[in-house]
C-alpha cells in the first residue's frame, strides 16, 4: 500500500499540535475502552496506538485520527464475553483472531471498492443502532459505577442482576463514579476547546481517590505492562467459527460504517475529499495488526477527528504524532496510569454511551415521521435486546419496503392510458388533434421515468380495457430505464392486444430502454413497420389505421 500524496499538506506546526491534542484526548477514552471491553487498559491504549498509527498511514483521509471508539467496544465487549465463558482458555486469542478476521474483511472491502455503498443505509436505521449501542454502553457500566465487578450475560445479565448490585453498592466508588460525570457534564464549555474534559476528570478525581480514600478500599486500574505487547496467535475453533465469521463481519461492518461516516464530517470540515475504498483497506490494515498484537478494533472516531482539524493538522501526520506519545506514555509512564480508578473509567465510558445516543434525531424523529421513529426504535431496542444484525437486517428491510411502497405509488401515478387528448400527457398541439381525430379507437398508453417491478400492477391495471379499441400506442419515450419484471408485463399487454386484434406501435427513442425490451424479446412481438422514434408518426399511423 502506498502513502500516497496525503502527506504533500504537511502543517508543521498544527500537525504536531493536532497530535499532542488528540493524544490527550485519547488516553483516557483507550483507558475507558480497554477496562470495559475486559481486555484490560493495556489492550486499549495499544488499540488506540496502532490503529491510529497504521490507518493514519495506509488509510485515505488526510485528517482522520482512528482509535477504539464506543460502538466498536460494545462488539468487542459481547465478543470476548461469549468467547471467554465458553473456552476460558483459548476464549481470548479466539476474540483477536475475530479482530484480524474483521481487518482482513475490511481490506477486501476496500479491494473489491465497496467502500462507497457501505454508508448507503437509511438514517433511522443507522441512528437506532448508534442510539442502541450507546445504550448497551450506558447499561454495562452500570456494575463498575456501583463499585462492583462486571455481572456475566451482558445487558440481560446486567438488567436481572441490577436488584443485587443496587444492595451490595460500593458508595465510595459510586461516589468517584458520579464526580466523574458531574465534571463531564458541567464542564464549561469555554473550556472545552482548551482541554478535554475527560481527562481533567480522569486527573482531578484520581487525586481526590488518592487522598481521601486508601488503596485497599477503591478498585485501581494497577500497573501497565511497560514492554511492547506480545503477540497473538490466531487461533481458530471449528464448533465456533461460523460464529467467529459473523462476529468479524459485524465488527468489520461497523468499523467501516463508523469510520465513513467520520470522514465525511472530516470532509465537511477541510473542503477534501476522502477515499472510502482506501480508507477501509487502511482501517482494515490496522485492524489486522491490532488483533495481532492483543489491541482493541478501532474505527474512525468523530471527537478526535474534529478537534484535529480545528487546532490546524492537515495531514496524517498529525495521528502518526499522536500514536508516538501514547506509545511513550505505555513505555516510559506507564506507572502514571496505576492509580486511576475503575469506576473514573466506568464514568468516562457511561460519558461517551450517553453522547453516542442521537439526541437530535430522537427529540424530532416523531415530527419528521412515524414509520422513521417506529424504524428508529424498533432497530434501537432490537440492538439492545435481541442482535446487532438482526437489529439492522430487519430495519434495512422494513425501510425497504417502504421506501418501494412509496415510489411504487408515485410511479403509478406515471402510467397513464387515454383515448383523447389529457392535460396529464404532454403533447402537442399537433399530437392532441391526431388523438382526437381517432374517435375513442385508439389507445394512448404512456409510461415515465423508471420503471421497476411495483409498477406492473399499474401497467395490468391501465391495458385491462383493451379489447375495447382498434389500436395502441405504447409510448416509451420518457422511460430511461426498466426492469425485467415490467418488461414482462409489457409484453403480455402487447399479446393482450394481438389476441384482441389491436393494432400495437411502439414508440421507444431511448436506445438503452430498446436493448432492454430487446433482451426480454418484447421488440419482437412488434412488426418492424409500427416501431417510431416520434410521437406523431405513431399517432398518425394509427389513425390512418383505424379511419
Amino acid at each position: 500500500m502506498k502513502l500516497g500524496r496525503r502527506f504533500e499538506d504537511i502543517n508543521l506546526k498544527g500537525d504536531v499540535f493536532g497530535g499532542v491534542t488528540t493524544a490527550i484526548i485519547s488516553l483516557p477514552l483507550a483507558l475507558a475502552f480497554g477496562v470495559a471491553s475486559g481486555a484490560g487498559a493495556e489492550a486499549g491504549l495499544w488499540g488506540a496506538i496502532m490503529v491510529g498509527l497504521f490507518a493514519s498511514l495506509f488509510g485515505g483521509s488526510s485528517s482522520l485520527i482512528s482509535e477504539p471508539t464506543g460502538p466498536m467496544t460494545v462488539i468487542m465487549t459481547a465478543v470476548l464475553t461469549a468467547m471467554m465463558a465458553k473456552y476460558p482458555e483459548t476464549g481470548m486469542a479466539m476474540t483477536f483472531t475475530v479482530v484480524m478476521m474483521a481487518g482482513i474483511f475490511q481490506i477486501l472491502l476496500g479491494t473489491l471498492k465497496l467502500g462507497k455503498y457501505v454508508t448507503l443505509m437509511p438514517y433511522s436505521v443507522v441512528s437506532g443502532f448508534m442510539s442502541g449501542i450507546g445504550v448497551i454502553l450506558v447499561i454495562l457500566q452500570l456494575a463498575p459505577l456501583l463499585g462492583q465487578a462486571a455481572p456475566t450475560g451482558g445487558v440481560i445479565g446486567t438488567v436481572k442482576a441490577l436488584p443485587e448490585l443496587l444492595t451490595h453498592i460500593d458508595f465510595s466508588e459510586l461516589f468517584l463514579g458520579l464526580l466523574t460525570l458531574a465534571i463531564l457534564f458541567l464542564f464549561p464549555k469555554k473550556y472545552r476547546q482548551h482541554i478535554p474534559p475527560q481527562l481533567v476528570a480522569l486527573v482531578l478525581v484520581t487525586v481526590i481517590s488518592m487522598l481521601f480514600f486508601s488503596s485497599e478500599s477503591i478498585r485501581r486500574i494497577g500497573e501497565i505492562p511497560a514492554g511492547l505487547p506480545s503477540l497473538v496467535i490466531p487461533h481458530f475453533n471449528a464448533e465456533m467459527l461460523t460464529t467467529m465469521l459473523i462476529d468479524a463481519l459485524v465488527l468489520g461492518t461497523l468499523g467501516c460504517i463508523d469510520t465513513l461516516l467520520t470522514a465525511v464530517i472530516g470532509d465537511s470540515l477541510t473542503r477534501k475529499e476522502h477515499d472510502s475504498d482506501k480508507e477501509l483497506r487502511g482501517q482494515g490494515l490496522a485492524n489486522l495488526i491490532a488483533g495481532l498484537f492483543g489491541a482493541l478494533p478501532g474505527a474512525g472516531a468523530t471527537m478526535g477527528t474534529v478537534t484535529n482539524i480545528q487546532v490546524g493538522a492537515r495531514s496524517p501526520l498529525s495521528g502518526v504524532v499522536r500514536a508516538l506519545v501514547l506509545a511513550l506514555v505505555v513505555l516510559v509512564a506507564s506507572g502514571l496510569t496505576e492509580p486511576i480508578p475503575m469506576a473514573v473509567l466506568a464514568g468516562i465510558a457511561v460519558y461517551v454511551g450517553f453522547n453516542i445516543l442521537d439526541w437530535s434525531f430522537i427529540q424530532r424523529a416523531h415530527k419528521v415521521s412515524l414509520a422513521g421513529m417506529a424504524i428508529m426504535y424498533g432497530v434501537m431496542l432490537l440492538t439492545v435486546f435481541v442482535d446487532l444484525i438482526v437489529a439492522v437486517g430487519l430495519g434495512v428491510f422494513i425501510s425497504n419496503i417502504i421506501i418501494i411502497e412509496r415510489l411504487s405509488r408515485e410511479q403509478a401515478r406515471q402510467v397513464k392510458a387515454i383515448s383523447d387528448a389529457d392535460d396529464d400527457v404532454p403533447l402537442s398541439e399537433y399530437e392532441r388533434e391526431l388523438l382526437e381525430q381517432t374517435q375513442g379507437k385508439v389507445l394512448f398508453f404512456y409510461l415515465s421515468g423508471p420503471m421497476i417491478f411495483s409498477v406492473s400492477k399499474a401497467i395490468s391495471r391501465q391495458h385491462s380495457s383493451i379489447a375495447d379499441y382498434q389500436a395502441m400506442i405504447l409510448d416509451l419515450t420518457d422511460v430511461p430505464m426498466i426492469d425485467v419484471t415490467v418488461g414482462l408485463a409489457l409484453e403480455n399487454a402487447i399479446k393482450d392486444a394481438k389476441d384482441a386484434e389491436c393494432q400495437v406501435y411502439l414508440l421507444c427513442p431511448n436506445t438503452q430502454t430498446r436493448q432492454q425490451l430487446d433482451k426480454f424479446h418484447v421488440i419482437d412481438l412488434v412488426p418492424d413497420g409500427n416501431i417510431y422514434q416520434q410521437r406523431e408518426h405513431a399517432l398518425d399511423a394509427a389513425y390512418k389505421a383505424t379511419a
